[in-house]
């Protein structure tokens, strides 16, 4: 593996492990992203100096996520796995998994809280007030990232290289909002 591979299989380790995410379990992941080809367990523990159990507990976790697929190879037994390589739908998936872990129990809570909240008379009318815009927000969120995973690959792009320019050419259809603090 050459310098700068390395580098960004390490770098892709250390930002899956401030995700929340096993760091040999990333390394593996972008050591078979930047591959290119399928590889089996014992190359991998091999490259990455990580022991062979790991990695199968490793692969497991990213197959189940589809970030990993199970490729055979013709004339040898041993499996042999590749990376989702279309970063497109990898990216989908990372942040589907994200949204699943992260977003979808936070919003649980939050609604459970705020229907708590909403029915103690000792519960301050502001601090409901604030659960209320809070959960407003994150529903939002939720359904624009519903609607965003509903597009097309080929009319998502398109639409986020247009940026801030989407809010010159929606201006006209763009209700006026509060201005926010910054906006003060």
């Amino acid at each position: 593996m050459t310098p700068a591979l390395e580098r960004f299989v390490l770098h892709w380790g250390d930002m899956g492990a401030t995700w929340g995410v096993n760091r040999s379990v990333a390394q593996i992941h972008a050591l078979l992203f930047v591959a290119g080809r399928a590889m089996n367990a014992e190359e991998i523990a091999e490259t990455l100096k990580i022991a062979r159990s790991n990695v199968s507990t490793s692969i497991r976790d990213l197959t189940n996520w589809g970030l990993v697929r199970r490729t055979p190879l013709r004339g040898d037994r041993r499996d042999f796995f590749e990376a989702e390589g279309d970063v497109w739908e990898m990216a989908s998936k990372i942040v589907a998994i994200r949204k699943a872990r992260e977003i979808d129990p936070a919003q649980a809570v939050l609604k459970s809280c705020l229907d708590d909240a909403a029915r103690d008379p000792a519960a301050s009318p502001a601090a409901v007030a604030r659960l209320t815009e809070m959960k407003s927000l994150i529903d939002l969120l939720n359904d624009w990232y519903a609607q965003m995973n509903a597009v097309p690959k080929s009319k998502l792009l398109p639409l986020i290289k247009l940026g801030s320019k989407a809010v010159e050419l929606l201006g006209p259809f763009l209700k006026k909002s509060v201005p926010t603090k910054n906006e003060r």
